[in-house]
């Protein structure tokens, strides 16, 4: 199996949060006002993410993903201060799925669930504060997406971790992987290449990389 480098170019996603026509082709109907509140707190604190949020870009991708495929059992490794996790969320609140995010700092913590009660989808998370490194292989699963953003060079355990609560058809999603100088990141990747049941292409939409990995067959 080989990694390919994919060129997103989603067209759908070209519009800015709070105009009216945002993914209006994916939203259920009864569900406009939180649309509207997502779409509005994502405007406010455009150009505001920092402590290794993720770009806009890539939450659009994730969104995109989770809405696509009818996802609605998630997990985020890393929630920062919740801005990959807004768009998750966003994403299940059409599906009708539910997120646990993971976060080792407090104080990243604490904000991120300020901002999931001020986007409005505080319901569709489950936030919580911990080590990954000991949450994650203690989860029961199963799980439909997982989106990893936390300590590179712990990728590779993580996927591990992870791969046998994935559902067969279900993604592995990691975040910052253009960068093969960093430690972690070249092991990761080519732990992906060695597996037979991972059909994996990276999105390089916001320079950052984000591989994308489905599950193709059990363990």
């Amino acid at each position: 199996m080989k990694v390919k480098v994919l060129l997103a170019v989603l067209s759908g996603l070209l519009l800015l949060p709070g105009d009216a026509r945002l993914f209006a082709q994916s939203r259920p109907a009864g569900d406009a006002s939180l649309d509207e509140r997502v779409g509005a707190f994502l405007a406010r604190h455009r150009g505001s993410w920092r402590d290794m949020n993720v770009p806009e870009a890539d939450g659009r991708t994730l969104y995109e993903l989770i809405v696509k495929h009818k996802y609605t059992r998630a997990l985020e490794i890393g929630t920062s201060t919740g801005h990959s996790a807004i768009w998750i969320a966003w994403a299940l609140s059409k599906t009708g799925g539910r997120l646990i995010t993971l976060e080792i700092d407090e104080r990243r913590y604490r904000t991120a669930l300020a901002n999931f009660e001020e986007a409005g989808l505080a319901d569709y998370i489950d936030a919580r504060l911990g080590d990954a490194h000991q949450i994650v292989p203690e989860l029961p699963g199963p799980f439909d997406f997982v989106f990893s953003d936390a300590d590179k060079d712990w990728y590779k355990n993580y996927l591990i971790a992870v791969l046998p609560k994935l559902t067969v058809g279900g993604c592995f999603t990691a975040h910052n992987v253009s960068s093969r100088r960093q430690p972690g990141i070249r092991e990761f990747l080519e732990y992906l290449n060695g597996l037979t049941n991972l059909e994996t292409t990276i999105d390089t939409s916001s320079g950052a990389g984000l591989s994308i990995s489905y599950k193709t067959a059990g363990q």
